[in-house]
């Protein structure tokens, strides 16, 4: 049964914080998540080497993931709805942990074309297995978290994508100068394994979780947490109602602005998860190690804005401004600073060039509010469903950006043509929240 009981100054002093554990073990484990998917990236240079990879076959090595992401994200949506987050998410942690760990063993398959082979298959069976978790995470937020602190919350656990850069980027390039690329992948899968236990043990829905008192509860519910989710109808479950679903979701016009401006932040993200350590050696003549070091002080601006980001939002929502505004606000100026990305092409000094990623991450930080609008907005009954399209559009990006960026290299010979790609999307971002996204709201499946 609901609550509905005005909260007191008592309550206050006595509400628990469990959904504060939630969010540190939820965030713990997207730093896993977005460690193992750039640990091509950081291995990359030494398995070119070693394989004979040009510029265009690691392109679509590095995409390989994302397509399996992108094709898996609807059924995962589907399934979380079904089953919930606290099953599927532990089966996802463990089966990516497990490809991760099967990567270190390539090489002894004989022969580069057959490791080449194996490592695009590991590395698709990896984005099938990894398609629940964001979606399982704004489902987690959205049931755990009111409204005004839904969007800390959720740029929390995405700027763990940053803080996987700043902690594991230099530590897996350490690895792989002291004792080679396979250790890389034996660390980062056996942590993942255990990790799946972890989450086993600690996650329960808040209705049911043994830690959370009353107080806690009405506080989450009283601020719009779904603290009880939703119970589908046998109705429900078939997949004709799905698809009905589905069509409603692309055709609302909120929503689809929301799914192209994921896709246009997301090329960004993608650029720093695949080529950017590449482009810090081949580019400007780097050491793997220096790149490892050089490629955490972005990270490092990343993870600060896309906090901040959430923190003013929330602000802006306790401050009596409407939940669009507050939304859009810290997205618009964000993405616009992170346009500066372009400048790159016209500096030659190495810090200057830094100094410019660095600003660019940290605008792309504050702007990568999409999983709190994921969260403001997906229907109730849908929100697996809701957040894994938008994944789907936003992941799209990890397919194109790596395969553009590998022509326009080869093509090339410089990275100048990729910087203005990736910079171009930002500003596409921009337009999209000003023009096609209107009141952002929940939406009502009818």
């Amino acid at each position: 049964m609901p609550l509905s009981r005005t909260a007191t100054p008592a309550d206050v002093a006595t509400r628990t914080k469990v959904r504060y554990l939630i969010l540190a073990l939820i965030f713990i484990i997207t730093t896993l998540n977005y460690a193992d998917r750039a640990t091509l990236s950081v291995t990359g240079s030494a398995m070119r080497t070693e394989f004979g990879l040009d510029a265009i076959r690691m392109g679509y090595i590095f995409s390989a993931f994302s397509w399996a992401y992108v094709l898996s994200q609807v059924p995962a949506g589907w399934i979380l709805d079904r089953f919930g987050a606290r099953r599927v998410y532990a089966a996802s942690i463990f089966f990516w942990s497990l490809f991760t760990l099967l990567q270190s063993a390539i090489g002894v398959l004989g022969g580069a074309a057959a490791a080449i082979a194996a490592l695009f298959v590991l590395r698709f069976a990896m984005g099938v297995a990894e398609s629940p978790a964001f979606p399982a995470n704004a489902k987690v937020v959205a049931s755990w978290f009111p409204t005004h602190e839904r969007g800390t919350a959720s740029a929390i656990f995405n700027s763990a994508q940053y803080f996987a850069a700043v902690v594991f980027t230099p530590l897996m390039a350490w690895v792989t100068h002291a004792y080679g690329w396979h250790h890389v992948y034996l660390m980062m899968g056996v942590g993942g394994l255990v990790l799946a236990l972890v989450w086993l043990r600690v996650m329960k829905h808040p209705a049911t979780h043994p830690h959370v008192n009353r107080q806690e509860l009405e506080y989450i519910e009283q601020g719009g947490g779904l603290v009880y989710g939703h119970q589908p109808k046998a109705r429900e479950r078939s997949a004709g109602d799905g698809w009905q679903r589905v069509r409603q979701l692309l055709t609302n016009r909120m929503l689809m602005g929301v799914y192209l401006a994921q896709f246009c932040i997301n090329v960004l993200t993608y650029f720093f998860l695949t080529w950017f350590p590449i482009y810090l050696v081949q580019a400007r003549g780097m050491t793997i190690l220096q790149a490892g070091m050089v490629a955490s002080l972005p990270a490092v601006c990343g993870f600060l804005g896309g906090v901040l980001g959430g923190v003013i939002s929330d602000a802006l929502i306790r401050g009596g401004l409407s939940l669009t505004m507050a939304r859009k606000v810290p997205i618009v100026a964000g993405m616009a600073l992170s346009a500066c990305i372009v400048g790159c092409n016209y500096v030659h000094s190495d810090w200057i060039v830094v100094a410019l990623m660095s600003l660019a991450f940290f605008g792309k930080g504050v702007g990568a509010l999409g999983w709190a609008v994921v969260a403001d907005t997906a229907p109730k009954e849908a929100i697996g469903l809701s957040g894994s399209i938008f994944n789907m559009f936003g992941n799209a990006a990890g397919i194109v950006t790596p395969i553009v960026i590998g022509y326009l290299v080869a093509k090339t010979g410089s990275f100048d043509g990729a910087l203005a790609f990736v910079g171009v999307n930002a500003v596409v971002t921009v337009l999209s929240y000003l023009v096609i996204v209107k009141e952002i709201k929940r939406v009502e499946l009818v």
